[in-house]
């Protein structure tokens, strides 16, 4: 299959590895409040005085962009972090999360964001990008995390399966999840992500979706939240992929997988593996 982007632009692309940004930001008891309304129940409260739950660093510093620095999509148009490639489905494909320490109320965070690396693929559905962004978060007393995240871009022609309205049976789940417009919504607002397949059904159909998509850092904060629940503490380094598109409207599992509570899924109602988690333990 011939590549969409030829070799001069993918020089361009490369020129972005290295872009950074800088944002502070406060964990203020309202933003902290949110979180564990858009979550609750589904959450890890740590004994640590303080301490906010897994997953909150996705509403600390986001991206802000104005009206006219979004895309039709909604999200920050491309070009001015990530770089201009022209695929127009962008979606999100997974990531590492290596805590350090916890981020506690009241704490101002500064978040350093850079482009780690593209990489161009080829595969079944077509052409696709993979972008890599590190994201360190750190307070008074140094690093308390570090992410990489891993975006996708993609084609449009690019086929998605059907949506399943088969209920999702709770037998064999740690949780249950409603997944509903509500949940989006607030998961949208709590990350500033404006990006329309989440919260405009209109949008999400005219892309092919057959429904508003599930966030993955939503479903990664779920499935975070579970194995530190399971082992009593936050891990050190937990790693993520997301599979197989996540539909709102019905519910949907989150299961840890084995004894150790060290694997964890989210299982969509037609028993589909839409992510997985894994926890991994330091060496001694």
């Amino acid at each position: 299959m011939a590549s969409l982007v030829n070799t001069d632009m993918e020089a361009d692309f490369n020129s972005f590895i290295g872009r950074s940004v800088t944002r502070e930001d406060i964990a203020t008891p309202r933003l902290l409040a949110e979180y564990r309304a858009t979550m609750s129940p589904h959450l890890f409260e740590s004994h640590e005085a303080g301490a906010c739950p897994p997953g909150f660093h996705w509403g600390i510093a986001p991206a802000t962009p104005e009206t006219h620095d979004t895309g039709p999509d909604g999200a920050e148009r491309k070009g001015l972090f990530l770089p201009p490639i022209p695929l127009p489905r962008r979606m999100w494909a997974g990531g590492s999360i290596e805590t350090f320490g916890p981020i506690r109320v009241g704490q101002t965070i500064r978040k350093t964001s850079q482009v780690a690396s593209v990489k161009e693929r080829h595969g079944s559905t077509g052409n696709l990008f993979i972008v890599s962004i590190s994201h360190e978060f750190s307070g008074t007393e140094g690093l308390l995390l570090r992410e990489r995240q891993d975006l996708v871009f993609r084609e449009a022609s690019a086929s998605l399966p059907p949506a399943s309205d088969v209920p999702q049976s709770a037998s064999g789940v740690d949780w249950t999840v409603e997944a509903s417009p509500l949940l989006l919504f607030r998961f949208s607002a709590f990350t500033f992500n404006g990006h329309r397949i989440h919260y405009d059904t209109a949008y999400a159909a005219k892309e092919g979706y057959p429904g508003l998509l599930v966030h993955g850092p939503l479903q990664a904060a779920l499935m975070l939240n579970l194995v530190s629940l399971k082992r009593g503490a936050v891990p050190r380094r937990f790693d993520y992929r997301c599979l197989a598109p996540l539909f709102g409207g019905g519910t949907f599992g989150v299961a840890c997988e084995d004894h150790t509570s060290s694997t964890v899924k989210i299982i969509r109602g037609d028993g589909v593996t839409t992510a997985e988690g894994q926890v991994h333990v330091p060496e001694t």
